[in-house]
């Protein structure tokens, strides 16, 4: 039986931790058309982004992809523009993670990065939900 009296929630630091080893173990060519996009990990979202969403919990909101994806500009940035960034929000993660027993906090960090990676590469949400999908009905047929 594990102790909690001594444990402590995953820190901003824990979070980028994880996040990084799910970069470092992204395949091929993926890893390297990934290579530019930033990783950064803060508390929530910010208020203005979750209003975009019309979002009124900030629990709502794990992760998030801010840039150009590869099919709308290319994979060569222009002059003075802003690398692309996939931002974490550690509470909203943690939230979910302690509400789902079936994923490792890992497994659902690599999952919300992998998800906004999608969006660099030029996948929608519907996209990506279709491809979840039918992962899923191949793995369970």
């Amino acid at each position: 039986m594990t102790d909690w009296s001594k444990a402590f929630a995953p820190t901003l630091d824990d979070i980028e931790a994880l996040a990084t080893q799910a970069l470092k173990d992204l395949p091929e060519p993926f890893k390297g058309l990934a290579a530019d996009v930033t990783c950064s990990v803060a508390e929530y979202a910010e208020d203005d982004v979750l209003e975009g969403f019309g979002m009124e919990s900030p629990f709502e909101l794990m992760g998030l992809f801010h840039g150009i994806g590869l099919t709308e500009d290319g994979a060569v940035p222009q002059t003075g523009q802003l690398p692309n960034t996939v931002f974490l929000y550690r509470r909203a993660i943690l939230d979910y993670w302690a509400e789902h027993d079936d994923n490792t906090l890992g497994e659902i960090v690599t999952h919300v990065l992998i998800h906004e990676l999608g969006h660099h590469f030029g996948f929608s949400d519907e996209d990506m939900e279709a491809l979840e999908a039918a992962a899923d009905a191949e793995e369970n047929g």
